[in-house]
């Protein structure tokens, strides 16, 4: 008999809900539906799931502070960290970046495409059964992790990377050399690096990075890109750390070599 990760899903809307466990149930997970945050810490404290899905509008506690008191009562258990994924509104850029900013895995907009958000539920336990200590984590021919207690800490970098990021000075180190960024260049890199296999689009990047993004344009992440390129290879002429993705956007290379 396969094993099959357990999904934490915190979701008022049983519509949502519903469809939910339909797709994560039919793609060989085991969902978990908790309509209210304190069903979902209760579930939390109760078994770990593999990942969590939270939508940020809960009616007893919001989706942030729920994230936050998941991840004390994760790190009081003291097993690996658990990689969640945020619900957030279309409209809502702030939650968004609040998102990403708190540590949370990846988030998806309402209304969304279920198999779209299956498929990155898959993608964001590969990438961390790959950074988990002892290496990549078996799976069933592809699918979801045999073994969901090998995850890393949402956010964190493997150990090997050449990106050292200071965010209170707003500076990152690459190969131990200091980067003279431009604000933008500065938040496009960061948010790479803060999850390295993570494909962003343009749109994305620009939702999250550049502040008018109605006044900006796909063209303008790509020069910002080429800049960057252009600052990484004066440091590791041999080493390409900004991988393109044709029509769709731009990821930070997992597997970069520890010297240039």
């Amino acid at each position: 008999m396969s094993f099959k990760p357990r999904i934490l899903i915190a979701e008022d809307e049983s519509g949502i809900a519903d469809t939910l466990q339909y797709v994560l149930k039919s793609d060989g997970f085991t969902p978990v539906w908790c309509a209210t945050a304190e069903e979902a810490i209760a579930q939390f404290a109760q078994e770990p799931p593999a990942l969590a899905i939270l939508d940020v509008g809960l009616p007893d506690l919001n989706g942030f502070e729920l994230f936050k008191r998941l991840r004390a009562l994760n790190q009081s258990q003291g097993g690996a960290e658990v990689p969640m994924l945020f619900l957030t509104a279309r409209s809502d850029e702030i939650d968004r970046v609040v998102g990403l900013e708190l540590g949370a895995d990846d988030y998806i907009a309402k209304p969304f495409s279920p198999r779209e958000l299956v498929a990155r539920v898959r993608t964001i336990l590969r990438r961390s059964a790959r950074a988990a200590p002892g290496g990549p984590a078996a799976t069933n021919n592809g699918g979801p992790p045999q073994n969901p207690g090998s995850v890393a800490p949402a956010g964190s970098q493997p150990s090997a990377t050449p990106f050292a990021l200071d965010n209170e000075r707003m500076q990152i180190r690459y190969y131990g050399r200091l980067l003279e960024l431009s604000r933008y260049e500065y938040g496009l890199l960061r948010l790479l690096v803060q999850r390295p296999g993570r494909v962003f689009t343009r749109d994305e990047l620009l939702q999250l990075v550049w502040d008018d993004a109605s006044d900006s344009f796909d063209r303008t992440v790509d020069a910002h890109v080429k800049t960057l390129r252009a600052k990484l290879k004066a440091v590791a002429p041999d080493v390409e750390p900004i991988r393109t993705l044709r029509g769709t956007g731009y990821a930070l290379n997992e597997e970069l070599p520890q010297t240039p």
